[in-house]
């Protein structure tokens, strides 16, 4: 039986991974203003999911709220991608010395035929970020650590919005699909020494565009100052 109560949080869960998808994806970009009142009618729900959604945002530093100025989308924090780098790096890597002596081959097939995909001509670049966080959550299962990625994820807001800028300066995702390949060729043949400097190179190249992207449009990034922003119009979608 369904309880108003459980379709409340049913409710406010979508609202949540919509809001928070739409934030990392730059669809709501940093420094954007938020209604909660248009946001609500977007949604076409009522505002308490989207006062609850944003709440649980700002938790996670992907959101801000100034007391009698508004919300906003959080910019990018270099400390937070800093933060995540190292965890994600700690993870992955620790996850590939773990690699048993025969990795699973269903899992070797999905990883192939994941970077089949990625090779793509004219890849949509979101089809290629979703791509990239399957590689990556399939190589942790190749080690049995795969219940590690949710923890990653959830300590990844500011990165993957780092990532995301980078990705649309760059003029293809080919590089990153070379390294993909390198790595899982390394994995495949055993040879963890290859595939462990690869995926570090492979993890740290977010860092090679931050700061010119930082100095090109530093009102994407969070600077010292606790200023509140000022409120302008309001983001909102179709």
């Amino acid at each position: 039986m369904v309880t108003e109560g459980s379709r409340a949080r049913s409710n406010r869960r979508v609202v949540y991974e919509t809001l928070r998808r739409r934030v990392l994806n730059l669809e709501l970009p940093p420094g954007a203003a938020l209604s909660e009142n248009e946001l609500a009618a977007a949604l076409g729900v009522s505002r308490t999911p989207v006062r609850e959604s944003l709440i649980l945002l700002a938790e996670e530093g992907l959101v801000q709220v100034f007391p009698q100025v508004g919300s906003f989308v959080s910019r990018v924090d270099p400390q937070r991608v800093a933060d995540a780098q190292f965890l994600r790096e700690a993870v992955e890597l620790a996850a590939l010395a773990d690699l048993p002596a025969e990795p699973p081959a269903d899992v070797l097939a999905e990883l192939r035929e994941n970077l089949a995909a990625q090779r793509k001509k004219d890849i949509d670049l979101e089809e290629f970020f979703d791509l990239d966080e399957r590689f990556h959550h399939g190589l942790l299962r190749l080690s049995g650590h795969e219940r590690a990625w949710p923890t990653v994820v959830s300590a990844k807001g500011h990165l993957d919005r780092a990532r995301r800028l980078g990705l649309h300066r760059a003029d293809s995702p080919r590089l990153f699909v070379r390294q993909h390949a390198e790595i899982l060729e390394a994995v495949a043949g055993h040879d963890l020494p290859a595939a462990a400097e690869t995926m570090r190179t492979h993890l740290r190249e977010v860092f090679a565009d931050i700061e010119r992207i930082r100095a090109e449009q530093p009102e994407l990034f969070a600077s010292n100052s606790a200023a509140a922003p000022v409120r302008r119009n309001v983001v909102v979608w179709e």
